[in-house]
């Protein structure tokens, strides 16, 4: 007899299969609740897993359209991974390149995306980032989000096009919009509430979730244990849908060993330490369609005299990689672009580096650019000892064992080349403004790139939906937003896109729902 498979049912069958073929691990496996087996505790139109970048522009886009929503966040604190970024936000066609007389265009911008991503970028995806990205930004102004009035001029783009937070980190984002979102009465936020799995209908629709309240996450405790049991469990229904925006995997040290068995516990990131997989997992389970999950990014600018992202890793965005270089300090010799996109620098760094006998780049400036930087970028590094003050060259070869002749004959060359425009590796010299390395003192830190931004994620569709790998359709009732979807950046994200991917695809799914 042939017996007819319910949706909810092929559901099931191909959460396990997809499930046992992408995770490599049975114990990660947690079948969806269904929803007549439920009782809800709290209903709302919309649900939100999440609190940073996508979260927020979902919860307020939802909510100003007069729909009630939930927020829940695992942490004891709003804003995840965005809180603490560097605050680069890039925007095509903008309009203080128009001021600045800087001709953009969202091709170019598409362009420069695919190129750092190896071409395997989901162009539809990149599209809508660059023809909503005005949207999202004056969206963040209207939140009391404030600017550098001067454009920066990040890795791997062809021409400035980011601008860069007053305040230099994305908590210049993050903050107004968390004070805009909660004068909303419409809206109920509640951290220390971990998401744990979706709730289906019997047409295999997302109405709810199931969550843990007083949840605390213990970055203390082993890995295993990090993700404990603690907390009251709770059901909240969403009649209009659940948004998806639980972030990156980058500090879940079991599921990125999963995709690259090199990434082990003594591997930094810049990562806080909730960003895991939980979120990402539970949508797998029921069928969303995985998409270039085992591409992970490394930031080439952090330092390995300090923990995660840190205080000088923003020097090195804004300081040394712009307006200086990175030699290798057994040679003394330069060895990239410093303004190339973060795989290539990060990959030409690895070359460099020797753990083991304590080598690390150098990267390193002069006073000239001083004046152009936040001086958060620069005070809290010199401050922290991470970033060094030389009077002279010689002085700073001396502490770092450069040769110091070799050296010195480094910088006259790239000196030469920004003063004719043109750049032996292909530096855009062009844009620093005619800044080269040239009057002292300097100021130099080591380098090495750090696990920043997993790639991979669920698959979603220009509308926001997470499509689902049986249906080839989305799943109704679930959106998502942000690190925790794939495709968009291809092997290799640039600089300054991720705050517009998670913002406008946040934005999208609160319009949509």
């Amino acid at each position: 007899m042939q017996k007819e498979i319910s949706r909810r049912e092929a559901l099931k069958l191909g959460a396990l299969g997809v499930g046992a073929g992408v995770l490599g691990a049975s114990n990660l496996m947690a079948m969806p609740l269904d929803a007549k087996d439920v009782k809800f505790d709290e209903e709302y139109d919309v649900v939100i897993i999440g609190s940073g970048f996508g979260a927020l522009a979902a919860g307020i886009t939802s909510a100003e359209r007069g729909l009630k929503v939930l927020l829940v966040e695992k942490m004891g604190r709003l804003g995840g991974n965005s809180v603490i970024n560097g605050g680069i936000f890039a925007v095509p066609n903008n309009e203080a390149q128009k001021k600045e007389g800087i001709k953009d265009s969202n091709e170019l911008f598409l362009k420069d995306c695919l190129k750092a991503g190896l071409q395997i970028n989901h162009t539809e995806l990149l599209e809508t980032i660059a023809n909503r990205a005005k949207d999202v930004f004056a969206l963040t102004v209207k939140c009391g989000a404030k600017y550098v009035e001067k454009l920066s001029h990040a890795g791997g783009h062809s021409v400035p096009r980011t601008y860069q937070t007053a305040n230099g980190s994305g908590s210049g984002i993050v903050l107004p919009m968390i004070e805009y979102i909660e004068k909303n009465p419409n809206v109920v936020i509640k951290k220390r509430t971990k998401f744990d799995d979706f709730v289906l209908d019997n047409d295999g629709k997302v109405v709810g979730i199931s969550v843990r309240e007083g949840y605390k996450f213990d970055s203390k405790l082993k890995d295993d244990d990090r993700e404990n049991k603690s907390g009251e469990r709770k059901f909240f229904k969403a009649k209009r849908g659940v948004v998806l925006a639980s972030g990156g995997f980058c500090r879940d040290i079991f599921f990125r060993q999963l995709q690259d068995p090199r990434l082990g516990k003594d591997v930094d990131s810049t990562n806080h330490p909730g960003a895991t997989a939980g979120g990402l997992i539970a949508a797998l389970n029921i069928g969303a369609c995985p998409v270039q999950v085992s591409w992970l990014q490394y930031g080439p600018w952090a330092c390995p005299d300090e923990v995660g992202f840190g205080v000088g890793s923003m020097f090195n965005v804004n300081g040394s990689f712009r307006y200086g270089i990175s030699v290798d300090p057994r040679t003394g010799k330069r060895y990239m672009n410093e303004l190339a996109d973060r795989k290539t620098r990060a990959d030409a760094m690895f070359k460099v580096i020797d753990a083991k006998k304590d080598i690390y780049p150098i990267n390193f400036c002069d006073s000239q650019c001083i004046p152009s930087l936040l001086s958060s970028h620069f005070e809290k590094p010199l401050k922290a000892g991470i970033l060094k003050e030389f009077k002279t060259l010689d002085e700073l070869a001396a502490h770092y064992k450069i040769p110091a002749d070799e050296l010195k004959k480094t910088v006259e060359k790239y000196n030469a080349g920004v003063k004719a425009g043109k750049d032996e590796f292909g530096k855009p010299v062009e844009t620093t403004g005619g800044i080269d390395i040239s009057k002292p003192p300097f100021y130099a830190e080591r380098g090495v790139p750090k696990l920043h931004h997993t790639m991979g994620g669920v698959k979603i569709n220009t509308k926001a939906q997470v499509i689902s790998i049986n249906t080839k359709k989305p799943i109704p009732g679930l959106y998502a937003a942000g690190e925790v979807t794939g495709g968009t950046h291809g092997a290799s994200r640039l600089g300054s896109v991720a705050i517009t991917d998670c913002l406008t695809f946040g934005m999208i799914a609160g319009e949509n729902i």
